[in-house]
Order: structure tokens, then sequence, then C-alpha cells
């Protein structure tokens, strides 16, 4: 019966990925199914690492990320966890092979945010490598299954597409992380004052390079994944683009939202050139 278990473990960790971002289930229904079942435990896995961190005030958040980590590594060396998003991600990082290195990178950016309320360059690289470029790499090693010669040559696009992806969040959330959580994601920026149109101009120049360098990846992903990756960056440029004509003091009195109509749009946009023109 215990692959029962392993069912509602991973039946768990797709009601997680629902709740928490229904754009980015929306982009896992595209995917050929032997696909959705592990990135499906990937995100569950991240996201509750982030609540930790991010939503269990009043909580001692720092042992409950240390348990949370010896947690997920004893559950990937015995095979089995009783905690149902750590069973289902451990299976998933014995079937493909899931470099320790990068959840412990993983794992360690989610502890900056308990210490941490602004970065400099270097720590702002490795926050974001962390918290972002190797989640995309893990995804990576699902979607190559076992080819590490395909792996390898998607690794740099895939980092940039996470990055991408963070930067972009960071600036829709800019008015939430400082509100609630005392945070400024802008590197060399250390308090709210430090927050201008320049801080930002800065940011959205990388931003672009890494949507660009990313695109490339894109058209050389497996047909199986292509589509839901690339609808995600299609959001995520709209997403990115809608910010990019905004003064900083317009993000600090609202979020920045895409539409249900053209989140449609986007995705039929998709579909077309990626089922009918072949994106390559």
């Amino acid at each position: 019966m215990l692959q029962l278990y392993n069912d509602i473990s991973l039946k768990i960790s797709k009601k997680i990925t629902q709740a928490y971002s229904t754009s980015f289930s929306l982009g896992i229904k595209t995917f050929s199914p032997e696909y959705r079942g592990p990135v499906y435990s990937v995100y569950a896995f991240v996201r509750i690492a982030d609540e930790i961190v991010d939503t269990f005030h009043g909580y001692d958040r720092k042992y409950l990320l240390e348990k949370f980590r010896r947690d997920a590594y004893e559950a990937i060396d015995s095979g089995i966890s009783a905690n149902p998003v750590l069973n289902s991600f451990q299976k998933t990082v014995r079937e493909y092979n899931i470099n320790r290195e990068l959840i412990d990178a993983f794992l360690n950016s989610m502890e900056m945010d308990l210490y941490e309320s602004s970065y400099g360059r270097e720590k702002y690289d490795e926050y974001i490598y962390g918290s972002a470029e190797v989640v995309g790499l893990m995804c990576l090693k699902i979607f190559c299954s076992g080819d590490d010669s395909k792996f390898n040559s998607l690794l740099a696009p895939a980092k940039s597409l996470g990055s991408a992806f963070q930067k972009v969040n960071f600036l829709r959330d800019i008015r939430s992380d400082l509100e609630e959580r005392g945070r400024i994601y802008l590197p060399n920026v250390h308090n709210h004052i430090n927050i201008d149109d320049f801080s930002k101009a800065r940011l959205e120049s990388e931003i672009e390079t890494d949507f660009s360098d990313a695109l490339a990846g894109i058209k050389m992903l497996p047909m199986g994944v292509k589509l839901g990756v690339y609808s995600a960056y299609l959001y995520y440029y709209v997403l990115f683009n809608k910010i990019r004509k905004m003064k900083v003091k317009e993000l600090l009195l609202r979020r920045v939202r895409v539409s249900n109509l053209q989140k449609l749009i986007l995705l039929i946009k998709s579909v077309i050139e990626v089922k009918v023109l072949k994106l390559t």
C-alpha cells in the first residue's frame, strides 16, 4: 500500500501548487503528463520553505527551517518521509538525480531571509542563485530526464530564466516586501530612501538581458514542456513591461497584475508559436 501513500503525497504537492500559484499551475497543466508530478513536488517543497521564513511569524522560524532541512535530507537518504511534501520531493530528487548542492543553495537563500533585509551586489547574486536559479535547474533536471549533455547545454539559459522571474517578482512586490517583511530586493539599496527610478532602471536592464538569454534555451527544450515554459516566459515578460512603464512611487502604491483575459491571450499565443509555428 506504499504506492497509495506516494500517490497521496503527490496529490498534496499538487494541491499546494494550485493553492499558491494559479498561473504556475496552469503552466504545469500544459506539460506532458510525465513531467507534471515531479514539478509539482519541487514547487511544493520550495513553497513550504518560503512560507516558513515569510509567514510563520510568532514561531521559531530558524528552528523550523533547520528542522525542514534536516527532515528533507533524512527523507532523501532513507527514501521515505512521514511528511507528504518531503516524501513527494525525495522521490523526485532520487529519480532525477537532483544535486544536493542545488537544494543546499536554495535552503541557504531561505535562511538569508531570516537575517538580511537588504543586499550588496555579491550577496544579492548569491541570493538570486539560491532562491530562483537553482529552482529552475531542479526543473531542468526533470526536463532532461538524465541527459547530462542536454542539461549542461541548457544550464545557463535556465539560470537566466529563474533570475528574470525572481527579479520581476521583486519589482512587482516591492511594496509588500518593504511594508510586510521589511526587505528590499534591489542590489546595493539598503534603505527605502534610496529606492528610486534609477535603481529600478538598473535592475530592469539586468532583467532584459536575462529574458534575452533565457529565450534561446526555451527554444531548445523538449516539446513536452516547451509550451508551459514559454507561456510562463510571455506572462512574465508582459508583467515586466507593465512594471517598466511605471515609476517607483506608483509601484509603492499598487501591485501590478496581468488580467485573466491577457493570460488567456498569452496562452493562445504560446500555443500558436510552439505548436503551429514550431518555436525554434
